[in-house]
């Protein structure tokens, strides 16, 4: 059984860690199972991106070409703001794949909804410095993680991949992270909670992070770059999708596999990409480093994923490997 419940799941959104709160199964999925092709013999697929980021390789085989080489006919959508609404056009048909973060797509796996992780987008990785992480005002008492038992922490969103972080680099500091107090706050107030002193402790991410630091607020640890291999994007599709359509979907998943590898040599083809697409300033993006693109999804931590946060009571149940990954996904062990 979890540990507890304490708090609702599926409130704001951020950036790039997501959640999925998923409240019950949509039973029809059947409708736009079959692929749609066009008049070319081209098959149609969209797929609903996230609103902030680590969208990138997907308009990457767009522009190089790489859909089209396939014989695809790809739509990309911005999806909805909370990606909870995302899983029922996924089973209805209206898109074919969309993304998410792991624990957005646990949520939906742990309430038995036919979902499956098609490939891998982005990994947590200390190859790059770190764009989140907890901020406290300077002179904290808070040194570390271990110093957060008893204290309030500021999210912007509850019960997601955030939240586990936070409670899961607790634990591994040897701290009870049951004796945390979490609570939502929007995410451009989370600078001045901690400065004020509303919260102990906020944990932020990109431009709202470096913004935090340049306030004078101070970082305890390298955020997600301490839990490397923790999946921050993944695509995902409905079950019957990819049973009904799998040489489809493996074109698409190769298209998006080149197009992670273009990505990574080729920076600056993210950053024009991100200059069109996201709400960052230039001067953020131009200043700031780009994801490492990675279509394996490390099984490995995504299994302490889904044991922790159901520990946590984050999750309603603990879904076994053949509820959440699809048989052709790229799925390693982290070694």
């Amino acid at each position: 059984m979890p540990k507890r419940t304490r708090n609702p799941l599926g409130r704001r959104l951020s950036i790039a860690l997501v959640t999925l709160a998923v409240t019950a199964p949509v039973a029809a999925c059947g409708s736009g199972a079959s692929s749609t092709a066009s008049g070319d013999g081209t098959s149609k697929i969209t797929v609903l991106r996230s609103n902030g980021a680590l969208f990138e390789p997907l308009y990457i085989a767009q522009q190089q070409g790489y859909f089209e080489d396939a014989g695809l006919d790809v739509t990309i959508k911005a999806g909805a703001q909370d990606t909870s609404q995302n899983a029922p056009s996924v089973l209805n048909g209206e898109a074919q794949f969309a993304m998410t973060d792991c624990s957005g797509f646990l949520k939906g796996a742990a309430k038995n909804m036919p979902i499956r992780i098609a490939t891998g987008l982005v990994n947590a990785t200390d190859e790059v410095d770190p764009t989140d992480g907890l901020l406290v005002k300077k002179g904290s008492s808070i040194k570390s993680f271990a110093d957060l038992e008893g204290k309030t922490v500021g999210l912007s969103a509850l019960g997601g991949t955030i939240q586990f972080a936070v409670e899961y680099l607790t634990e591994k500091a040897g701290a009870d992270p049951d004796k945390i107090k979490f609570v939502s706050l929007p995410t451009t107030s989370l600078t001045d909670a901690a400065q004020s002193g509303k919260t102990d402790a906020v944990f932020s991410f990109g431009a709202f992070y470096a913004a935090g630091k340049q306030a004078g607020l101070t970082s305890i640890g390298q955020g997600m770059n301490d839990l490397p291999g923790l999946t921050q994007g993944v695509l995902f599709a409905s079950q019957e999708y990819l049973s009904k359509n799998t040489a489809t979907a493996e074109k698409f998943t190769g298209a998006v596999a080149k197009a992670i590898t273009y990505a990574n040599q080729h920076p600056d083809a993210v950053k024009a990409i991100d200059k069109k697409y996201t709400q960052l300033s230039a001067d953020y993006i131009e200043n700031s480093q780009n994801s490492v693109y990675d279509k394996t999804i490390d099984t490995t931590m995504m299994r302490t994923v889904i044991t922790k946060m159901h520990q946590y009571g984050l999750l309603s149940s603990a879904p076994e490997d053949d509820a959440i990954y699809w048989d052709k996904a790229p799925t390693g062990t982290g070694d």
